[in-house]
């Protein structure tokens, strides 16, 4: 009898045990599927919020898929594999500093396993799958805009030029703007700087972009930011470029015959015989690629208005509001950018001009958008929590 007594009790704790290991897998996978749930909801939120940004972004590229092919001209997605391979660059270069930072600051017993904590972790997928949507639309929109650049002579004829020259002279009470500028920065090495300054500006489309897609920005200021950005390279950097069709200083000579910024580019030449002027290089570049009928990354030819000043002028916008240091900076990158346009011959000092109104413009409307969006999408999720189904 004792024997069977201790059999039983055995058997008993045994069944407890397992009822216990049991409860404490299920409840560990309990956690895991809420977490996973938790997870899912938090990206499909942030998806939902960017809904306005993909639908306007597609709806813009499929007009301009569209006006393309209605000119002859193959809409091929060559110019998105060569941008998506420029942000994969970029990707392992800024991984790569980070990495080494990480290793630097942190010292570990296990570089390869902090690492992979730190890269291959639940959070870190999660922060590449949220902002995935908005790096895709940065990789297709860009390409698509240097299409619409390119076919600006299809669209309309390069007649504004002459107007623009005399904005300029009426602000600058009869001078041309860089002639204003000349005394100040009308020195080779100080050209140059401005020169590789100018060419710097390329960094605000990559790394960037990548910023505000996976950084810790906040949602509302992020999507008016990537709308701002989808607006201003179609409205800013296609229909008005298109509407006020123009070259800039640099190419009026070689293209429309126009000798009065000759002066301009014989500094600008005398120059680079002291210290390399990069942006000479780029434009004669560019030079080639229209006179080849080039529409690929990069190529077209227009001024107004600059997207340079455009460009620099909505992280101006946008950073001050994360950082007001980082906003004194970008406030001053903007500026030179503005008369670096100007001194370098690429555009009028008007340019800069209406871009900036433009994207002040584009910044007021996508904030209402987004608010716009929000409002909608949380009454739609009130009138769901709040309606009960009928017995």
């Amino acid at each position: 009898m004792p024997a069977r007594k201790q059999a039983r009790a055995c058997k008993a704790q045994k069944t407890a045990h397992e009822r216990s290991a049991h409860s404490h897998f299920s409840d560990m996978f309990t956690v895991i599927a809420s977490l996973m749930m938790r997870i899912e909801n938090a990206l499909l939120q942030r998806w939902l919020g960017e809904a306005p940004i993909l639908a306007i972004g597609l709806a813009l590229m499929a007009l301009c898929i569209g006006l393309l092919a209605a000119q002859g001209i193959d809409p091929d997605l060559a110019g998105v594999w060569v941008n998506a391979r420029l942000f994969a660059l970029f990707v392992m270069l800024l991984a790569a500093v980070d990495a080494g930072w990480q290793l630097y600051r942190h010292r570990p017993d296990s570089p390869l396993g902090h690492l992979k904590a730190r890269y291959a972790s639940s959070d870190a997928r999660q922060i590449v799958l949220a902002g995935a949507p908005m790096l895709l639309v940065a990789i297709v929109l860009l390409p698509f805009f240097s299409k619409m650049k390119a076919a600006i002579p299809l669209f309309n004829e390069y007649t504004w030029d002459d107007a623009f020259v005399r904005w300029d002279q009426a602000i600058f009470f009869g001078n041309d703007a860089w002639e204003v500028l000349q005394p100040l920065l009308g020195f080779p090495i100080v050209t140059a700087f401005l020169a590789l300054l100018y060419q710097l500006w390329f960094l605000l489309l990559y790394p960037g972009v990548l910023y505000f897609a996976f950084g810790n920005v906040e949602s509302g200021l992020r999507r008016q930011f990537f709308l701002s950005y989808v607006l201003s390279w179609t409205v800013i950097g296609g229909a008005m470029a298109t509407w006020l069709a123009s070259v800039g200083p640099c190419f009026v000579g070689p293209m429309l015959g126009d000798p009065r910024f000759d002066d301009q580019m014989a500094y600008l030449n005398a120059a680079n015989e002291q210290v390399p002027i990069m942006t000479l290089q780029v434009q004669q570049m560019l030079l080639e690629w229209f006179h080849a009928d080039a529409n690929g990354l990069g190529s077209g030819i227009t001024a107004m208005p600059s997207m340079h000043c455009a460009i620099a002028f909505l992280y101006w916008i946008a950073v001050r509001r994360i950082s007001p240091s980082w906003g004194v900076f970008f406030g001053v990158f903007f500026f030179v950018t503005w008369i670096s346009s100007v001194h370098l011959a690429y555009h009028y000092a008007v340019d800069g001009l209406v871009s900036l109104l433009a994207v002040a413009a584009i910044w007021w409307v996508s904030e209402r958008v987004i608010k716009a969006w929000d409002a909608l999408t949380s009454d739609q999720a009130t009138l769901r929590t709040n309606t009960v189904p009928a017995e």
